[in-house]
């Protein structure tokens, strides 16, 4: 699972992704609720929005229901659970752009921060679904669309590298990375049986991991530049 990430960069969304960057700025590291680009296929085009980190933002969750995380969708269960069903069963699917994501690995017997890129320093992109909200805009009675998203995740027990982190005991698991080969077919599929063939992990010689200190939240102020 993940829950905090690296956004990729302004000019790497134009140069590795093909799209045009939003125009919003987005901080550099991406917790819950913040805003950050997904790519969706809109009119048969791959388009860059900004959107929220959380299938349910914490402002749509109703009065009186206990706050729940919906930054990870279980690749099983996508069919079941009421936050993501819906956009499954749509095929609103997406692509998260980043330069790396982060997990926490307890080899040492406590929670040490590692940052996971690609081994060929390219940017990455995680199987994501989207969903669109309507708020109120600057001006009350005028409704404003707005986007959040979730990432997928996998089983990771065998995966020579992902199954390193998370506490002991816990099912391991790992988001899906989309090979830059498949971005436009995960995109266009028609399916959900097409869009799980998708649902697998990367080889783990296509990665990298490295100890990474914590930034603490405050300290998040990038501009996606």
């Amino acid at each position: 699972m993940c829950t905090n990430y690296a956004a990729a960069r302004r000019d790497r969304l134009f140069r590795h992704f093909g799209v045009e960057p939003p125009d919003s700025p987005w901080r550099d590291e991406i917790y819950k609720d913040y805003a950050a680009p997904i790519i969706r296929r809109v009119d048969g085009a791959p388009r860059a929005d900004l959107a929220t980190f959380g299938m349910v933002p914490r402002k749509h969750i109703p009065p009186g229901v206990r706050v729940f995380d919906t930054m990870n969708a279980r690749a099983e269960t996508l069919g079941e659970k009421r936050s993501f069903s819906g956009a499954w069963k749509r095929q609103q699917l997406c692509l998260v752009p980043c330069e790396a994501f982060y997990e926490p690995c307890y080899e040492t017997g406590k929670a040490v921060r590692w940052r996971i890129a690609m081994a060929s320093g390219e940017p990455l992109a995680i199987a994501g679904l989207w969903r669109e909200w309507e708020e109120a805009g600057a001006q009350e009675d005028i409704a404003v669309r707005v986007f959040s998203f979730t990432m997928l995740t996998v089983n990771a027990d065998s995966h020579a590298l992902m199954n390193r982190f998370h506490k002991p005991g816990d099912e391991k698991r790992s988001v899906v990375i989309v090979p830059p080969s498949e971005y436009e077919n995960w995109l266009a599929s028609r399916s959900t049986d097409e869009a799980r063939s998708f649902l697998r992990l990367l080889p783990a010689e296509e990665m990298e991991a490295i100890v990474q200190p914590a930034v603490p939240k405050s300290g998040a102020s990038g501009t996606g530049e």
